[in-house]
């Protein structure tokens, strides 16, 4: 007579990570789903049966380390699966490594489970299914990214996003709100709310009304704030088009419903280049519309990205983009020097700017906007600011988003509590103080 049957080993699952924060939610929903059927998370490659690389393709840059990555992960296990931007591009993953397993584009969970399935069945027992409401989370316990809506209907000349991810899709307002409300039982104490355009949440579905716990919500920005706003916790708005329509929520963050802080890429500031990019603003109405901000909510933080030396960008009109600089005192910028991607619009525009100088005018950019940042952090010493600790000694004040923004160091401190910091030294990026 036979013994027992060997319990049946758990089948695992190494899991690379690149690019931004959308691609992030992708993955945790990828490993929520793994999870769920009962698959198992390897901490290397060798534990590991498969490996998932979720890639970027946006520039140059990412999509050389994504096919690094992706080469490390066959040289270190043979078997590998890739999802994201980068398997949206055809044949570039194939030409560089054709041993891949499969190769999926974003938001295709379902696609990589299917791969998944096929050179790794998943394991019968019901009974181990078991997933936290929240899904599984690749970010600290004490916060989250909401991702509100896939795809873009704009066609910047210098993006390839909308190829990739296709035109806007907006969640349903109900099952974003299940999610926050999950993500705040489970811990979370700050919620990035991110998609490719936020302010346009909706516009696909005619702001269709919704419910979340019995109640009418419409599919609308202003309304998803306001409605986030109840959960109690620091709710924090990327990637926002200036639109008319946004000023409705600057109110909410004078109310301290939610965040004073708007991340919103304004990518440039002379109307001729806003123009090649195909941009949907002008810097005099950004001017005015920052003021109005400002007038109704003084502590508002502003971040923004800006490119510098995109095709045919001549010296005045880089200079115009340092006047705008000046005149808008933004809180947090980012620069990049243009770079070219495949399939991009841009890249047939005459007048291609020299790496040498791109590069020379990007930190001239940075180190114009360094000036702006040490006088504003300067400004804060000697104010008490409620801090959201990461780790012990170092935490971020509302206007700072983790991993772009910059932190505050202090002695002492638990990660994900909120403690109130003195500040008593600042410089460019960072402030110093002690807990109160």
């Amino acid at each position: 007579m036979r013994g027992p049957a060997a319990p049946r080993a758990v089948p695992k699952v190494g899991f690379v990570s690149l690019g931004c924060p959308k691609a992030l939610v992708d993955s945790e929903r990828i490993l929520t789903q793994l999870r769920a059927e009962g698959y198992a998370t390897a901490k290397d490659y060798g534990g590991a049966d498969l490996v998932i690389v979720n890639t970027c393709g946006f520039i140059d840059a990412a999509v050389e380390e994504s096919l690094e990555a992706i080469g490390e992960a066959l040289s270190e296990n043979g078997k590998v699966i890739v999802t994201g931007c980068l398997g949206a591009k055809d044949g570039v993953v194939q030409k560089a490594h054709p041993s891949v397993l499969a190769i999926t584009g974003p938001h295709d969970t379902e696609g990589v489970m299917r791969a998944v399935h096929a050179h790794l069945p998943k394991p019968h027992d019901p009974y181990t299914d078991l997933v936290p409401a929240q899904g599984v989370k690749l970010t600290p316990r004490h916060y989250a990214y909401l991702k509100i809506s896939e795809g873009c209907n704009h066609r910047c000349s210098f993006c390839i996003i909308p190829s990739m991810r296709g035109d806007l899709v907006s969640r349903p307002i109900g099952e974003v709100m299940q999610e926050a409300e999950n993500l705040v039982k489970a811990g979370v104490r700050e919620l990035l709310v991110i998609s490719q355009d936020t302010s346009a949440y909706g516009v696909d579905v005619k702001y269709r009304t919704g419910f979340w716990q019995g109640r009418p919500v419409k599919t609308k920005m202003n309304e998803l704030c306001r409605t986030l706003g109840e959960l109690g916790v620091w709710v924090r708005l990327h990637y926002v088009y200036p639109y008319p329509h946004v000023d409705e929520v600057i109110p909410l963050m004078a109310q301290g419903k939610i965040l004073p802080y708007l991340d919103v890429p304004f990518q440039h500031a002379s109307p001729r280049i806003l123009k090649l990019m195909k941009r949907p603003a002008s810097a005099e109405k950004v001017l005015e519309r920052l003021a109005a901000w400002r007038a109704v909510c003084p502590e508002i933080t502003v971040r923004s990205t800006f490119i510098a030396g995109f095709p045919g960008e001549t010296e005045a009109e880089f200079e115009q983009m340092l006047e705008f600089l000046e005149a808008a005192q933004l809180d947090r910028v980012g620069c990049f020097a243009y770079s070219p991607v495949e399939g991009a619009a841009a890249n047939a525009l005459p007048g291609p700017v020299s790496e040498e100088v791109k590069e020379r005018r990007r930190a001239r950019f940075m180190q114009a906007q360094e000036k702006i940042s040490a006088r504003k952090l300067k400004a804060k010493v000697g104010r008490t600011l409620q801090v959201l600790v990461d780790a012990p000694g170092e935490g971020r004040s509302s206007a700072d988003a983790p991993g772009i923004d910059g932190t505050v160091r202090f002695r002492g401190g638990k990660a994900g509590e909120f403690r109130h910091i003195i500040i008593e030294r600042a410089g460019a990026h960072d402030l110093h103080g002690r807990l109160a």
